[in-house]
């Protein structure tokens, strides 16, 4: 599932795309993914509005119109976003198309059908997508060791519980916990009530160095990411524990471990992060 990391690559590739666009027209294939307000109430309160930019909070993306209104989408796990000349190849399961001024469109597909949009106009609260949950977002400087302490601290949860919880720390997911808690040298089945001052000031410092790495390794041209579909995410081959139970570890050789923590696979060094 995309997490900080590929969220951040897939704005950094779409924005400067659509950015100044008019919609001028919206095809939806597939209304359930539009799942506030209505689909003939999507298209007609967006058609006709200029994009202003789009931004990311957590595993959302948030295109904000030059009306003030906002179109929240997720993801989810296989959803893929395409900017492309309005006679490219459609893909298969594209269930929505935005036609774009300075014939672009903006394609959502999805194999699974597990996007979803949430239409937010201006002056109304959003109830409705669950992105006024979300904690702090780890690149901000108040995603500190003082604030993970605070929230974390006395809980007997499983440290990568914690990391995984987005109601304190948004974007985070499984494949990247893993990897800060490798740098933090922290094993993910500690109780996070058992981390030292010191253990959680490390942790602090590798979350943000641990995310900002992977998005700078994820970078990938427009027409890259065009070419391969918006799916291949270059950071496969920097992972060093996610997937690689069973083999060496790349600090001291030890055999890494894989468990499972409430339902999720972790991977980790037992002599690393005992």
């Amino acid at each position: 599932m995309p997490e900080l990391p590929e969220i951040e690559t897939i704005k950094n590739v779409i924005e400067p795309q659509i950015k100044g666009l008019v919609i001028k027209k919206i095809t939806v294939n597939r209304s359930e993914v539009i799942a506030q307000p209505k689909d003939d109430e999507f298209c007609k309160a967006v058609t006709g509005h200029e994009i202003s930019d789009m931004t990311r909070r957590g595993k959302f993306l948030i295109l904000h119109l030059k009306n003030e209104s906002r179109i929240i989408l997720h993801l989810r796990m296989t959803g893929c976003l395409l900017v492309t000349p309005s006679d490219y190849p459609m893909e298969k399961h594209t269930h929505i198309i935005f036609h774009l001024s300075g014939e672009k469109e903006l394609r959502f597909s999805d194999i699974r059908r597990f996007w979803r949009f949430w239409l937010i106009q201006d002056g109304e609260e959003d109830t409705f997508s669950g992105i006024g949950k979300l904690g702090l977002e780890p690149l901000s400087r108040e995603c500190n060791a003082e604030y993970l302490k605070s929230k974390f601290g006395k809980r007997k949860k499983k440290i990568k519980e914690c990391l995984l919880d987005q109601s304190v720390i948004a974007g985070i997911g499984n494949i990247y916990s893993d990897e800060i808690l490798f740098l933090a040298k922290i094993c993910p089945a500690r109780s996070a009530g058992s981390l030292t001052e010191k253990e959680w000031e490390r942790l602090a410092e590798m979350i943000p160095e641990c995310l900002s790495y992977f998005i700078e390794k994820n970078h990938i041209e427009q027409e890259d990411y065009l070419q391969t579909k918006g799916q291949d995410y270059r950071n496969t081959p920097f992972l060093q524990v996610y997937g690689h139970a069973g083999e060496s570890c790349p600090n001291c050789g030890e055999t890494l471990v894989r468990v499972v923590i409430s339902g999720r696979s972790s991977v980790y060094c037992p002599n690393c992060q005992k």
